[in-house]
Parts: C-alpha cells; sequence; structure tokens
C-alpha cells in the first residue's frame, strides 16, 4: 500500500508538564529541588526523548513525502486519513490513546528509552523505527489486529477501549444500575463494572482474578481459580466483572462474571442520580456521563487497532 503520510504521536515529557505549571525553568528547578527531587534526572529524560523524537522525524523526511508531528493533545480533534502511516513514540498509554483515534492505519509503537521504560506495546527501539517504517510500507512487517471494546450510549455517544471500560461512580461510592447480558438481568449495587478485551486481560481485570484467588483457601474452596486469565488480543472476546457486588433487598449479586462474543452485547441503565461515569483504559478525565435514565450498550468494536510487530523470519 502507498502512504501520503506519515504521523509522529509525542507526549508531553513530566518537564514540559512543569514548565506550563510554573512557567520558567528557575521556578520548575526551584520546585523540584525543594520537594526533594533531581531537576538533572528531570532535564536527561527530557533531552533524550526529544532527541528520539528528532531522530525518527528526520529519518521519516526520507521515506515520505509528508510528516506531521502532533502532541497526544491534539487527537481528539486531529483527522487521520487512510493512507496515514502512524508512529506513537512513548509509553504505552500513548499506544492505547492513539489507536482508539485510527481506522485500519497501522501503528508503529517506539519506546523512546528502553532502559528506563519497559512497555509491553512497544516493539521497536530508536533505532530500529525507520526500518519498522520503511517494511510496513513495503508490506513486509507483521501487523495484529488488537480486539477493542465499545460503549454506546442511548443519545448515541461512543466511547472505545484498546484495554478495559469502567462503568461506574466517579468517586468512591456505590454505583447503582440495571444489568443485561442475555436472558439474565439484575439491578446492582456495587464498585462498578469493568469489561475487558485481549489486551487489557492483563490489567485492572487481572486484579479481580487475583483476589478470587486469595480468597478461595480462606473459604474453604478446594479448586482455587487461576490467577492468569490472560488471552489473546486479537481473540473477539470480551470479558466483564462487577466489582464488590453488594446484596441487599433492592440489589442483587449473582450476574457478576460473563464473555461477550463478536455480536453479544452487555446492556446497563444507570440508576445513579449524578457522578456516573463510563471511562476507558484508565483515562478518568475522558469519560461518558451515565446518570439516572442514560442506557448504555457494551460490545466488541467493529475495527481494530492494527499494530506493527516485528516479523518472524
Amino acid at each position: 500500500m502507498t502512504y501520503d503520510k506519515i504521523v509522529v504521536v509525542t507526549r508531553k515529557t513530566r518537564l514540559e508538564g512543569l514548565l506550563e505549571r510554573f512557567n520558567t525553568v528557575s521556578q520548575t528547578k526551584f520546585y523540584l529541588e525543594r520537594a526533594g527531587a533531581d531537576y538533572t534526572a528531570y532535564r536527561e529524560e527530557h533531552d533524550t526523548y526529544q532527541a528520539v523524537v528528532d531522530r525518527v522525524r528526520r529519518e521519516c523526511r526520507t521515506l515520505a513525502p509528508r510528516v506531521h508531528v502532533i502532541e497526544r493533545s491534539f487527537l481528539p480533534t486531529y483527522l487521520f486519513a487512510p493512507k496515514d502511516l502512524v508512529v506513537a513514540i512513548g509509553q504505552d498509554g500513548l499506544v492505547v490513546n492513539t489507536a482508539k483515534y485510527l481506522d485500519g492505519q497501522p501503528l508503529i509503537a517506539v519506546n523512546p528509552d528502553p532502559a528506563q521504560i519497559m512497555g509491553i506495546l512497544l516493539p521497536y527501539r530508536p533505532e530500529q523505527a525507520a526500518h519498522a517504517v520503511a517494511r510496513v510500507m513495503q508490506g513486509q512487517e507483521g501487523v495484529r489486529a488488537v480486539t477493542m471494546a465499545e460503549a454506546v450510549l442511548s443519545d448515541g455517544q461512543r466511547l472505545l477501549a484498546f484495554n478495559d471500560l469502567f462503568i461506574g461512580p466517579r468517586s468512591h461510592t456505590s454505583a447503582r444500575y440495571t444489568i443485561r447480558h442475555g436472558e439474565r438481568c439484575e439491578v446492582q449495587s456495587s464498585s462498578g463494572v469493568i469489561v475487558a478485551t485481549g489486551a487489557g486481560s492483563t490489567g485492572w481485570m487481572s486484579s479481580v482474578f487475583n483476589m478470587a484467588a486469595g480468597l478461595a483457601p480462606a473459604l474453604g474452596l478446594h479448586e482455587v481459580p487461576h490467577a492468569d486469565q490472560r488471552f489473546d488480543w486479537e481473540q473477539d472476546q470480551l470479558r466483564y466483572a462487577v466489582r464488590e457486588p453488594y446484596r441487599s433487598p433492592s440489589s442483587q449479586a449473582d450476574l457478576v462474571y460473563g464473555e461477550l462474543g463478536r455480536g453479544e452485547q452487555l446492556h446497563l441503565e444507570s440508576r445513579m442520580a449524578e457522578e456516573g461515569v463510563i471511562f476507558s483504559d484508565g483515562v478518568e478525565a475522558d469519560f461518558l456521563q451515565f446518570n439516572a435514565g442514560t442506557f448504555a450498550t457494551v460490545g466488541i468494536a467493529a475495527k481494530k487497532a492494527h499494530l506493527a510487530v516485528p516479523k518472524a523470519s
């Protein structure tokens, strides 16, 4: 396939975030040193990241007629073209966030500092980035079609998730809602519902299985649930679990775990007067309101994320 443009997605370093807050280098340095932190470490981290961004941008310009560099905060308003090839430079969170705004475009994830960052979604080192871009352009690199989850509200609002969705209260209060999967339906009061993809099965969802595995022996169960419940990223499946369901005269706690295949849906109706939210991939600032009278349908997203991976020789 011929690509018209390479889009390089970057993130702000910790130093840039502090400079926005304190305006000057001297004030930033004073703040860090007063807090017992090492300004030099922040400076070196920033310089390392910027050097990688400059290198990738420079090398990409030899491979495509146009190269755009955008910071992650512009993702919601940036219009990706069908023939864009996307390079994300940063931690796993940046890759996840970028993937949700793409529609079939390949995504090459680069680890800017392998000595400091351990990312499971970052298969390429800085010196490998240009070679990976060239191989993707030639159709010679591998691609993982990662299944994503999607929540759709009754008013048409949508939210994608690369790892997981959370449906529940904004704060540490009880979520009240009606949940329906197939023929099963009940009113619940809980800490919220997690819906995980294969990519997210080793994340937040794994804590649910870890808790079950830890509780089982204390409850005298002979068969202890296996804590490792990961499944393939490409698998057309989602898993959901209810966190800390509370059984009372007005709430049940039987429909607490299930799996969704392609075409299957989980239906929820909010019974929360306020503070009800749906957010994805741990980004609480990017959310949908889920208050009383709102209906949400959760299922496998129609589109998948396409992550470039080194092709086995």
